[in-house]
């Protein structure tokens, strides 16, 4: 007999820092190539080509004195708020980063105690059988954080959860490096709670697949390409390995997820994902509906923010289904019975699609 209790979505929570950082702020950044030899371009051009590609115009860094757990701890506050769950009713916090807590000013991954643990101690929940862990899973933890949350309430193992995903790249961005403009700071998290038995929303279906023979270091922590700039390790990406690999298996993966959900592609009103970069999602797009044969794509399918946003990691897609829900983008609202799909892929490599009605 089918189970029919379902995950539902209670309330959505963001915090998005107020620091604006422009395209025009990396002016004067001295960019290398990976050899460490200056680019024969000047810095003007470098920066409007990388507009052209990625759609960033500009990004949002966290002050100096705000760290990974503190913006989480804020969305989390937020989309409880909006749930109207006493915390003290949760039966798991998880959350999905990949750097843990960054000073601004030591740039040393702290994870310990997990940021989940400080993020449990800051909102002053006492009950201990609220369990709280860490989850890195490269930019699609958020969405591996509502997989396992789903899990959990599906199974009569808990009624509530909360998944955050909160990152600070900013902090972990070579400045010699040109993809440094592609990062930013944020925090997104989302309430998940049981539903009424019979209810036909909630969470309906989703998918996921890990590619590591050739894919696992095409993101991947080295030194600056600036030879003298000491010791640290920052992220470094083979972004035309990453970019082929994600349109060659995100449109099949999410079509796996719409199938699953025995939905057709007509069915979906929103697919939210990942924003790392403006013309990889709209390649994405493309191919999903040429797996379905469908040439015309609705123009307000595909909410974007990273022309203002740039690309928060885990916290990209919570952030932009809570801008979704509030009413806060033009154009873009849910309504009762719309399904969505919310995708993502990044570091690992990693992909993930979930198929909701709302």
């Amino acid at each position: 007999m089918e189970n029919l209790i379902r995950t539902i979505i209670t309330g959505t929570g963001s915090y998005i820092p107020d620091n604006i950082v422009t395209n025009e702020d990396f002016l004067n950044n001295r960019f290398l190539q990976k050899n460490g030899e200056p680019f024969d371009k000047s810095n003007r051009e470098i920066i409007e080509k990388f507009q052209q590609i990625t759609g960033i115009r500009e990004r949002r860094y966290a002050d100096d004195d705000m760290m990974a757990s503190d913006m989480g701890t804020i969305a989390a506050e937020r989309a409880l708020e909006s749930s109207g769950l006493d915390p003290e009713e949760l039966n798991y916090i998880i959350v999905a980063h990949n750097f843990g807590d960054i000073l601004h000013n030591n740039r040393r991954s702290d994870m310990v105690p997990a940021l989940a643990s400080r993020v449990k101690n800051s909102l002053g929940i006492r009950n201990s059988k609220c369990v709280v862990y860490d989850l890195p899973f490269g930019c699609p933890g958020w969405l591996q954080g509502i997989i396992q949350a789903n899990y959990y309430i599906r199974s009569g193992d808990a009624s509530s959860a909360l998944v955050i995903g909160t990152e600070t790249l900013s902090r972990v961005c070579d400045p010699h490096d040109r993809d440094s403009m592609i990062y930013a700071d944020g925090a997104g998290a989302t309430v998940l709670e049981v539903s009424e038995p019979g209810s036909s929303n909630g969470i309906l279906a989703h998918a996921s697949r890990s590619d590591t023979m050739t894919q696992a270091y095409f993101l991947e922590m080295e030194q600056s390409y600036k030879e003298d700039y000491g010791d640290t390790l920052f992220m470094k990406m083979n972004g035309r390995k990453l970019y082929q690999y994600a349109i060659t298996h995100v449109p099949g993966l999410v079509k796996e997820s719409i199938d699953d959900a025995g939905l057709e592609l007509g069915d979906i009103g929103k697919v939210l994902i990942h924003q790392a970069n403006e013309k990889l999602d709209e390649s994405i797009l493309e191919r999903l509906f040429k797996l379905y044969d469908v040439n015309e794509i609705p123009g307000d399918i595909m909410p974007m923010t990273i022309n203002k946003l740039g690309n928060s990691s885990v916290a990209t897609v919570p952030t932009l289904l809570d801008l979704v829900l509030r009413e806060k983008m033009n154009g873009q609202t849910l309504n009762l019975g719309d399904h969505i799909v919310l995708a993502s892929v990044g570091a690992g490599m990693n992909i993930n699609s979930v198929v909701y009605r709302v």
